[in-house]
């Protein structure tokens, strides 16, 4: 899920598993469940943020971790702070996204550089 505030910035997080890289909000879709409305549950439950509109940006096909995943991609905005878990996410920071820190993680550049293709 890549999610904007007003000023286009753009939601990134540090996680307290996986690799120490930025990354963006995600994660599973139980069995049955939409995509949208996982993207939406994971987002409140890792950061307590309700999304309004949100975009559908399509799926596709990823190795993540050496495995393959079908991901879907969702765009949103929030003039709300995030809140992190504490516990699956210990930072949660907006960036300019022409500005984007470093370490970046590979899969997360390649999802906003779709973000940023959307409607050309």
């Amino acid at each position: 899920m890549i999610i904007t505030n007003l000023s286009g910035d753009v939601l990134l997080l540090s996680h307290s598993y996986g690799p120490d890289v930025w990354s963006l909000p995600g994660g599973g879709v139980d069995a049955g469940e939409d995509p949208e409305h996982a993207a939406r549950r994971e987002v409140y439950e890792e950061l307590g943020l309700k999304l309004g509109a949100v975009e559908n940006l399509g799926s596709r096909e990823e190795l993540v971790s050496g495995s393959p995943l079908t991901v879907y991609l969702f765009a949103s905005m929030t003039d709300a702070r995030p809140v992190p878990d504490g516990r699956e996410v210990l930072e949660a920071r907006f960036f300019p996204s022409h500005s984007l820190p470093e370490p970046l993680g590979r899969i997360t550049r390649e999802r906003i550089e779709v973000w940023r293709r959307r409607g050309l």
